[in-house]
């Protein structure tokens, strides 16, 4: 599948500290310490609908990740998915009366277009998990060969399902209790109820041929993939048997990287499989929560429509901590608006103060979980400043703007 156009990021002298990052396995901030090449895999949309705002914010926060890690000095091996099959696509299809191979090439366009727009660094690979079915059913045939898989004693449907009792490490990486995981598999696309399987929050990972639904060939007997799974088989595939960052918005991290961390480890022997785990906070609208069974999603295709400088989503969404659910409203945007028009007049200056100490707390402020606001009220106060003192300093600010672009991915 083809990724988006990236985008030039300036050079700038010096290095910040070392990226620290929260975990949600052990609930701490703790370093990354990736090697040369830095590993990253981001979960990607089902592509049903266009980006909405809660979808932009989980990907510029990884930008950021990229971007420092680049700035680090490191290689960065990016992987994101796109899970062109899946039971929210077909409903949606079936909803729409629309195709749900061209229903999701629509959105999947669309979806390109949006991280154009917000200078989003596209991975190095873009794996949908059509193209990926050969190497998912070869993954779900080794489970089932090593005896952690198995198949269902059902007759017309004999699915195949993973023990979450093989690894002996099921739950470390959410940390929920039972209950908790059983409420949320439920409404998450699990089938904890259905008869048969070893252990409720047993997860699917091969769904045998139903009348009416896509199914492909396969060793397993014509089907479709589950949906962690695919996530599994792509980024072992691409990043190998640990990686650094496995990340996503806050509803990933059950059961779907729980999952997909029980099957690579299932596999491997390798625990854990990812050394972070990292989840963004929802978005929501004027104090609700933003959803799709609500009506209330807020679109960066429309949001651009209307004539919305990228830049100001950008900037709006980083205002809040990344890990922070938060809403998006009318104010959020004026006032991020603002501040880019404020930001601007300051680098129309043809003298400024020097930005090296300003380059120096972004590099602090992002390096200590990803704190945007810190870095933004950074920015503000360098800015003031040259406003406050045009005329009389003889600094140059275009290493701040060169700053913005490269560590916030902000032009202005």
């Amino acid at each position: 599948m083809r990724t988006w156009s990236s985008v030039d990021i300036p050079a700038i002298d010096g290095a910040g500290p070392p990226l620290r990052l929260h975990d949600t396995a052990t609930g701490r901030v703790r370093p990354t310490a990736p090697g040369d090449t830095a590993t990253m895999y981001v979960c990607g949309i089902t592509p049903y609908d266009a980006t909405h705002l809660g979808h932009a914010a989980t990907y510029l926060a990884f930008d950021l990740v990229h971007r420092l890690w680049l700035d680090l000095g490191h290689d960065v091996h990016y992987v994101q998915n796109v899970t062109d099959i899946d039971d929210p696509l077909l409903e949606r299809a079936a909803r729409d009366q629309d195709d749900w191979v061209v229903l999701g090439m629509r959105e999947t366009a669309l979806f390109r277009e949006d991280m154009e727009s917000l200078r989003v660094l596209p991975p190095r690979q873009f794996i949908g998990a059509v193209e990926a079915i050969p190497e998912i059913s070869e993954l779900v045939g080794k489970l089932l060969a090593s005896g952690v898989a198995y198949r269902l004693d059902d007759p017309e449907y004999p699915d195949v399902y993973h023990d979450i009792t093989s690894t002996g490490h099921f739950g470390y990486e959410s940390n929920y209790d039972e209950a908790t995981m059983l409420e949320l598999f439920g409404d998450r696309g699990g089938d904890p109820d259905r008869p048969g399987k070893r252990h409720r929050l047993d997860p699917l990972l091969w769904r045998m041929e139903r009348e009416g639904e896509p199914a492909w060939e396969s060793d397993l007997g014509r089907g479709r993939p589950g949906w962690h799974v695919e996530c599994a088989a792509i980024a072992l595939n691409r990043l190998g048997t640990r990686i650094d960052l496995n990340g996503g918005g806050s509803d990933l991290a059950f059961p779907h990287h729980e999952c997909g961390a029980l099957h690579a480890e299932s596999l491997t022997g390798e625990h854990p499989f990812a050394r972070h785990y990292t989840h963004t906070g929802m978005i929501g609208l004027d104090g609700a929560k933003m959803s799709k069974s609500k009506g209330n999603l807020v679109f960066v295709s429309k949001l651009r429509a209307l004539g919305v400088d990228p830049n100001v989503i950008r900037l709006a969404l980083l205002s809040g901590h990344y890990r922070t659910d938060r809403s998006w409203t009318d104010e959020l945007q004026a006032r991020a608006q603002a501040r880019l028009n404020r930001w601007r007049e300051a680098l129309t200056l043809d003298a400024a103060p020097s930005a090296e100490h300003l380059v120096s707390q972004i590099r602090t402020h992002l390096a200590d979980d990803l704190d945007t606001p810190g870095a933004l009220a950074a920015v503000d106060a360098w800015v003031e400043e040259a406003l406050n003192r045009r005329g009389t300093d003889s600094y140059a600010p275009g290493s701040a703007r060169e700053a913005l672009d490269a560590l916030l991915g902000v032009v202005v």
